[in-house]
């Protein structure tokens, strides 16, 4: 006869193993074998799941790495931005500095690469991508260029949506284009010309 004080199983907790199986694995797999190659068979492998396991929760492999790439961007930057030492010039070439070793790690890369490319054919991941990622950064950019346009180092008429656009889709562009490398001198020659367009006329 079983004890009334045996304990029953706790679901929750591995349902949250097995996500977070699924994830780490999504996230493996798309540096091991690229994304066209990722597939919702190997995921369950290698996360030691079925396949309707992950269909419960994603409908295909890009919402997987979406999730699993998100989990692992630090919240902490996006809410508290670019450190504002009253240099505009130093804070942006420093945080694009920082940015050229995160875009040129494999671990970020690859999944980075995988969502964008994979965003261009579906519109809705498009959406999310941005919503998630693409939307927080650019508001972290547009924070603190709002600072300097108060502090009158830029021009008080500057839009500043746009302005982060102009400063970062070089940037990104080189970037998904391999035109030419991501480099430090890229990013501080980038700054110096986006903040003389930037300047109070």
């Amino acid at each position: 006869m079983k004890s009334s004080t045996a304990k029953t199983p706790d679901t929750s907790r591995r349902s949250e193993r097995s996500r977070t199986a699924i994830l780490q694995a999504s996230m493996e797999l798309v540096g091991e074998v690229g994304y066209n190659k990722l597939t919702i068979e190997a995921i369950a492998s290698r996360a030691g799941v079925g396949k309707q396991t992950i269909y419960r929760w994603w409908p295909s492999k890009a919402a997987v790495l979406l999730d699993a790439f998100t989990a692992t961007v630090d919240s902490d930057e996006y809410a508290n931005g670019i450190p504002d030492s009253g240099d505009l010039e130093a804070d942006l070439k420093a945080v694009l500095r920082a940015t050229v070793d995160e875009f040129t790690d494999p671990s970020f890369e690859a999944p980075y690469r995988a969502l964008a490319i994979a965003g261009a054919a579906d519109a809705e991941l498009a959406a999310q991508f941005a919503e998630r990622l693409t939307g927080p950064g650019f508001a972290v950019y547009e924070r603190r260029l709002r600072a300097a346009q108060e502090a009158g180092q830029v021009d008080p008429d500057l839009d500043l949506s746009l302005a982060t656009e102009l400063l970062l889709g070089p940037f990104q562009q080189r970037w998904m284009t391999y035109y030419r490398p991501l480099t430090y001198e890229f990013v501080d020659d980038l700054v110096d010309m986006a903040l003389r367009a930037f300047a109070p006329r």
